[in-house]
């Protein structure tokens, strides 16, 4: 399954838009992006979460910054209550507004580096989304002024958070032509990374000569163009090896690796553990 490219909804009266979304049976594994940061607050439910290639048992109020573009998914398993539906509060921004947010006002200045660290991901302590979390659910009835200057208010403590950990390393700055070039490629290795990719290819999408692709992805992303493929590719086999009994040659197959032994040898570096003992670490622990 490739990461499905997600249109966020907005309306004309509001900049950044919020979802309150209630599930009674189970957040549904449902591998994404878009091109926001997204904010998501997860109550009364269980499970994994999926960040690209980051892996992670998740409970009741955790709190994550995802950045653009890096595909995504949480994964329930179980209600704390089983009487209350899971909840998802989902808060969506741009680039381009929180950029604008920091140049209007210098007191937001805090929020630049909170948003380089999440241009991979990042997760915010325990005691940060605890103190957040009133703040966050009472958004979700309030009128969009009223909204806005709570979400600044929020923006603000969660870059105070010295506890919050990058699950994922961040990716560098974007601008100029590169963006528009970038976007592209990243956009066409999202939806074909189970399949096969060549640098070559990439840099002709980019319209740049092999060597300076790889040094424009790199300041981008801070990975090679196979370390990003390989990324995403792991991140959807840890998936497929959790929720379900495929066989592992046949995951490696699903997400684009015609080598078992290549499969197994860069799983077990990413992860830690080959594929096998992935699968039987995960039932230990969480089934």
């Amino acid at each position: 399954m490739k990461p499905s490219f997600e249109q966020i909804p907005t309306t004309a009266t509001a900049s950044w838009s919020m979802l309150d979304r209630r599930l009674p049976e189970e957040i549904p594994f449902e591998w994404h992006h878009h091109p926001e940061y997204e904010l998501t607050l997860t109550l009364n439910s269980r499970g994994q979460r999926y960040v690209s290639s980051d892996v992670g048992a998740y409970d009741d109020g955790d709190l994550v910054l995802v950045g653009p573009n890096v595909p995504h998914s949480w994964s329930s398993q179980q209600r704390l209550d089983p009487g209350q539906p899971h909840v998802a509060l989902v808060i969506w921004f741009s680039e381009a507004w929180a950029t604008a947010l920091i140049g209007l006002f210098p007191e937001m200045a805090g929020l630049r580096p909170l948003l380089e660290a999440a241009r991979g991901a990042v997760q915010f302590s325990a005691e940060a989304a605890r103190e957040v979390r009133p703040l966050i659910e009472a958004m979700a009835g309030q009128d969009e002024p009223t909204r806005l200057v709570s979400l600044l208010g929020l923006l603000t403590r969660l870059s105070r958070d010295r506890g919050a950990r990058k699950l994922l390393p961040a990716a560098a700055g974007q601008g100029g032509g590169e963006d528009a070039r970038l976007q592209r490629v990243l956009e066409h290795i999202h939806q074909h990374y189970c399949q096969a990719l060549t640098v070559e290819a990439l840099a002709r999408m980019a319209c740049v000569s092999v060597s300076a692709f790889h040094r424009m992805f790199r300041r981008h992303t801070r990975a090679t163009p196979l370390e990003y493929i390989a990324r995403l590719r792991i991140g959807r086999a840890c998936a497929l090896l959790v929720q379900g009994q495929t066989p592992v040659t046949q995951v490696a197959e699903a997400v684009g690796y015609g080598s078992l032994a290549l499969f197994n040898r860069q799983f077990k570096a990413r992860q830690g553990m080959t594929p096998s003992a992935f699968r039987q670490h995960h039932r230990a622990h969480f089934q």
